[in-house]
């Protein structure tokens, strides 16, 4: 949600907050993939009801919009829907690649350093149980490992991205409102992408998650328009700051977790929807929802964020956001890696501090290479004055005139 309209010229620019809440949201889904050390009481979800995986999906809806929105303006056209789902493709490999690693890690520990009950975790079980009903599921993604569940959604979401910036593009309200009827829809009846192996669906069920991501998706087109999607107002912003602060209060607070958990209980004793009282986040439930809202609403605010989204001590978070897909695979496979060495040798705070802080220097210095070792484009060729662009270049007076020397044959 921009809070300034870049002048005409300059819409192509990238906003600095777009990178450093990405790059955010990177840093805490690594530190929350690696579960029970200290720095994982430091993420956003030990101060409010969502967390760092929405973020990702809607600033990856974000990122959509002002990617393709212009190429697809003038309606939709194959090129464009080809290079969409191309990236839908892109990600299922990775996300086939990052299984793969997640096996291989595991099975590693258990085979060599006595990590066993690591085959017991993440999903991982039925690859001993029922193997090839195991494989089947990896690759047609209805068996999705523990922490490398996140990319199939994404992916999912992009076989739509087209046609959602199309409708985007005519009827703003019209997606959104749209977009609200599915949610709810999916939260009523429990719709769900299905699972082979285990019973039940999707843990990111792409079927409620799409309101992030159209959320955002509307955000990318409202800024490429030079507008904000969601505009100011006094009362909207006192509004989300009180139930921002009010969360941070309730998910730190026994006395009312107990006392609210059960009101709770007891509207859903009355038949109030599940998806409407909890906090589900397969379905996406209304306080989860409601939560991040308020916080990207608050985010999009000008004046103090963009500045400080700007400043260089925040560079290393803007470089980890602009190469976010790479940044997101390497981080699920180093958490991968650091639950593994946690699970056979304990090693306390020394060791979590050095996992993670360790991981995160990894993760900067992997997008630094990126941006630094990235082949040069090549330029273009110089022209002539008088020439116009991809014109062939005259040819210089003298060699007109002067004969160009020859070659002596070759005897």
């Amino acid at each position: 949600m921009p809070s300034t309209i870049p002048a005409p010229g300059h819409v192509s620019g990238r906003d600095p907050r777009l990178d450093v809440f990405r790059g955010l949201a990177l840093a805490m889904i690594y530190i929350n993939h690696v579960p029970g050390q200290i720095y994982e009481n430091l993420t956003s979800r030990n101060f409010g009801h969502s967390d760092a995986a929405e973020a990702f999906v809607f600033m990856s809806g974000t990122a959509a919009a002002m990617a393709y929105g212009p190429k697809l303006a003038a309606g939709l056209n194959l090129s464009t829907v080809q290079k969409i789902w191309g990236r839908s493709w892109l990600l299922y490999m990775i996300h086939i690649m990052l299984s793969i690693w997640a096996i291989a890690i595991f099975s590693t520990a258990a085979l060599h350093f006595g990590g066993e009950g690591l085959m017991k975790k993440i999903a991982l079980s039925p690859l001993a149980e029922q193997p090839l009903e195991f494989l089947i599921g990896i690759a047609t993604l209805t068996h999705q490992l523990g922490y490398v569940n996140i990319l199939p959604m994404y992916a999912v979401l992009l076989l739509a991205t087209p046609f959602l910036i199309r409708i985007g593009q005519r009827t703003p309200l019209g997606l959104l409102g749209g977009s609200v009827a599915v949610w709810a829809l999916v939260g009523q009846f429990r719709l769900n992408l299905p699972n082979s192996v285990f019973e039940g669906g999707w843990f990111f069920n792409p079927l409620s998650w799409q309101l992030i991501f159209t959320l955002g998706l509307l955000t990318g087109l409202a800024f490429r328009s030079h507008n904000r999607f969601v505009p100011i107002k006094r009362w909207l912003v006192m509004t989300c700051a009180a139930w921002l602060i009010f969360s941070a209060v309730w998910v730190n607070s026994d006395m009312l977790q107990k006392g609210l958990g059960h009101v709770i209980w007891q509207l859903r004793e009355w038949d109030v929807p599940f998806y409407l009282v909890t906090f589900d986040k397969t379905y996406v439930g209304l306080p989860r929802l409601s939560h991040f809202l308020a916080l990207a609403y608050i985010l999009s605010l000008p004046g103090l964020i963009p500045k400080l989204a700007a400043h260089p001590a925040f560079a290393p978070l803007r470089l980890m956001g602009r190469h976010g897909l790479p940044v997101f695979a390497a981080g699920t496979a180093l958490a991968i890696l650091a639950q593994a060495i946690r699970y056979v040798a304990p090693g306390g705070v020394v060791q979590d501090t050095v996992l993670i802080w360790g991981g995160l220097a990894v993760l900067y210095g992997f997008a630094w290479l990126r941006e630094h070792l990235a082949a040069p484009k090549p330029k273009p060729m110089p022209t002539t004055r008088g020439t116009a662009p991809g014109a062939e270049p005259q040819m210089p007076l003298a060699d007109k005139i002067l004969p160009l020397p020859r070659k002596a044959p070759v005897r």
